[in-house]
């Protein structure tokens, strides 16, 4: 009998506990400042006729079963947490939302439903509530291709790559955002869902991705400040060599290159002169310098013998490609020094060229304008010599005189002979004006004033000497 008393009573224990029944999360996060959420269904089998809309109440113990009673639907009292039960306690839904939630928060809660004469507290399950000060970090994914990753695992270069962030979402009103960021800042283009708290950031890789941190960061707006948390994750990206611009070659005593390249894996450099590479040797001397994890810089020192007719070229490689940059030698000083050497030369010939046909130039135009005068000259000489031919003042003084003198000679001898110590003197009259047009033509015609006044005096001084020019003047033969 006893046996079987234990055992109804176990089974009527089971009958109960099927009849009253409850569903609740087992621990429930809640951010200090924000509210928190205890979703709540139970069952009162063959009770549902005592549970009506107008008489249910529902009401939250926390610590035990019978511990502080620390809300009621119906009856508020001081010392209650704030709150209301936003599911429909007649439909079995006693969903629960605490506002301004706190540190008293903490703890564990149990579910007791009245209405009227039915009064039940559910000791199982029971809900354990754990209050935080910042929100739970999102979780970020990284996905190439549609296939998902892991964190530091390398995507190559153009791969389509998508990072997903998603979050828990805990109470709060307005609801929490997540946003992007990235160091070093690039430009992003995102997608959200709010609904589920999930934010996609999509793009190509490239280089420029390659070591750079994204950030998910969500954000709760709460009425004394803003709670946010945050997650990162930093893309590995393997790319070609990429020479930088800064390559260049430097001279002082040597010429000196320098080149620097830029890869993931990390790259190679090499040098190649006139087409082949170049190695450490008496002419040549090559240094290398580690920049970062994919940066790397060389230098070579040329001796001066190869640069003249040599091309340089920088060749970096990596298991991703091969890049390459011509270099520009500079020119040695000698070669300086020789070049500069003929262009003086040049210049000095084009110099002595232009003075010489410039000179010519002058000649020639002196030359023409003497032609000119001297012909001028010749044209005035002879004009002035027939002139004196046609009207000679001394034949005609001289044949006056020679009528006045001696009336007793009949005629008078057309031409005039003079002794060779007057020829020249009587000679110069008619020369005079052959003199006075070749003085006036290298005197740049002087005044013809003065030479008719000279023209006159020597006349006049003929004249005076009258009887020796009369004396020496022939009759003519009857």
């Amino acid at each position: 009998m006893a046996e079987k008393t234990i055992l109804f009573c176990f089974l009527l224990k089971g009958v109960c506990c099927r009849e009253f029944s409850i569903s609740l999360p087992e621990k429930i996060e809640a951010l200090s400042g924000s509210c928190l959420i205890i979703n709540c269904t139970f069952e009162i089998e063959k009770h549902d006729q005592f549970l009506t809309e107008s008489a249910a109440t529902g009401l939250w113990f926390k610590g035990a079963k019978n511990g502080k009673e620390v809300f009621n639907s119906r009856d508020p009292k001081p010392g209650h947490f704030s709150g209301n039960i936003t599911g429909k306690l007649h439909e079995k839904n006693c969903t629960t939302i605490f506002n301004d939630v706190s540190s008293n928060h903490n703890g564990k809660y149990f579910f007791r439903i009245v209405s009227g004469s039915l009064k039940y507290t559910y000791e199982q399950p029971f809900s354990t509530i754990d209050v935080i000060n910042s929100p739970p970090k999102p979780r970020v994914q990284l996905y190439v291709e549609q296939k998902e990753v892991q964190d530091q695992e390398e995507v190559l270069e153009g791969s389509s790559v998508s990072l997903r962030c998603s979050a828990e979402i805990l109470c709060s009103s307005p609801p929490p955002t997540l946003t992007w960021s990235s160091t070093p800042r690039i430009p992003l283009s995102e997608s959200s869902r709010l609904q589920e708290l999930i934010s996609d950031l999509n793009f190509t890789a490239t280089h420029r991705e390659h070591g750079v941190t994204f950030t998910c960061t969500i954000t709760y707006q709460l009425q004394d400040k803003n709670k946010t948390a945050q997650e990162s994750i930093t893309v590995h990206v393997q790319y070609a060599p990429k020479i930088s611009s800064t390559s260049i070659c430097n001279r002082t005593d040597v010429t000196v290159c320098f080149c620097e390249a830029d890869g993931n894996p990390s790259p190679e450099l090499e040098w190649h002169l006139s087409g082949r590479p170049v190695t450490n040797s008496s002419n040549t001397f090559i240094s290398e310098e580690r920049l970062s994890s994919t940066g790397l810089r060389s230098s070579i020192t040329l001796h001066q013998s190869l640069t003249h007719t040599s091309t340089l070229q920088c060749v970096s490689n990596n298991t991703r490609g091969t890049a390459s940059q011509l270099l520009q030698l500079p020119i040695s000083v000698e070669r300086l020094n020789h070049f500069s050497l003929l262009i003086g030369v040049a210049v000095v010939a084009l110099v002595f060229v232009l003075l010489c046909a410039i000179t010519c130039i002058r000649v020639r135009k002196r030359n023409g304008k003497l032609s000119q005068a001297a012909q001028e000259c010749t044209k005035r000489s002879d004009q002035i010599t027939n002139e004196d031919n046609q009207d000679n003042p001394v034949y005609v003084m001289m044949s006056t005189g020679a009528a006045t003198a001696n009336q007793n000679y009949q005629d008078i001898y057309s031409s005039i002979v003079f002794t060779k110590s007057k020829s020249r003197e009587v000679g110069s009259v008619s020369s005079l004006h052959s003199d006075y047009a070749v003085q006036d033509c290298s005197g740049w015609l002087s005044k013809t004033e003065s030479s008719i006044g000279e023209s006159k005096q020597l006349e006049e001084e003929l004249f005076e000497d009258s009887s020796q020019l009369y004396a020496k003047v022939k009759r003519r033969n009857p």
